[in-house]
């Protein structure tokens, strides 16, 4: 097939077309150029940001870290000369300002279970009660963990006079399948049903117990008939 030779006409408006053509896109970039830009520098700012919060969260985690183990230290060497109420009184301060700096990082959530226990021990009851039942949360990846704080819950509760709750925390020991201390908890169970009037629970907690767990401590202390 014959090849149509252009005119000289149409070759000449050929390079018209691309520099119209270059000079559309040429006018949209500049146009667009300060979107473009901006855009840029939000993906920019945003991956800075991931690094920064990243690297701040790290140095934040790695101090509280640190005072933790501080405070731990002092803890253990107070406990040698001191009752529970003076090294409770000695070490608070220090537990406090770590819950206020860092109570939403793994070690000042591990600093709250700690200043938990040391309340605990030192009768500080309504401190410890508040700290576990901020923790017990905390901890929903631990179930072992998670099973120790609704124990200790349940027994702060079972102290205070607090028997609904005591039960409350007690019953989901029991029902719970990873808790290894459902003997402790069928026996206070026992003991809280009766004091409430519920004797055929009472006797069906003693029951479980003495049925269940052969090797239980609590087992001795099952009031007889």
């Amino acid at each position: 097939m014959a090849r149509v030779k252009k005119t000289r006409k149409e070759l000449l408006k050929e390079p018209d077309e691309f520099i119209t053509t270059t000079g559309k896109i040429i006018k949209w970039s500049v146009k667009h150029q300060t979107h473009l830009t901006y855009g840029l520098i939000a993906v920019v700012v945003v991956a800075l940001g991931i690094s920064t919060y990243r690297f701040f969260s790290a140095r934040a985690e790695t101090q509280a870290a640190l005072l933790l183990q501080q405070a731990m230290v002092k803890y253990e060497n107070l406990q040698a000369d001191k009752q529970p109420a003076e090294v409770y009184a000695a070490v608070s301060g220090d537990f406090q300002a770590i819950l206020e700096k860092y109570g939403n990082k793994k070690n000042g959530k591990m600093a709250r279970l700690r200043f938990a226990n040391i309340s605990y021990e030192a009768g500080e009851l309504k401190q410890a009660l508040v700290l576990y039942e901020k923790a017990l949360p905390q901890f929903e990846l631990f179930p072992l963990l998670q099973n120790q704080i609704l124990s200790n819950l349940a027994m702060t509760n079972f102290q205070l006079g607090e028997d609904a709750a005591a039960v409350s925390y007690f019953e989901k020991i029991v029902a719970n399948q990873t808790a290894v201390n459902k003997d402790e908890a069928l026996f206070h169970l026992g003991g809280l049903y009766a004091r409430t009037g519920m004797k055929e629970k009472s006797q069906a907690a003693y029951d479980r117990l003495l049925n269940e767990f052969e090797e239980s401590d609590y087992r001795e202390l099952v009031p007889k008939g």
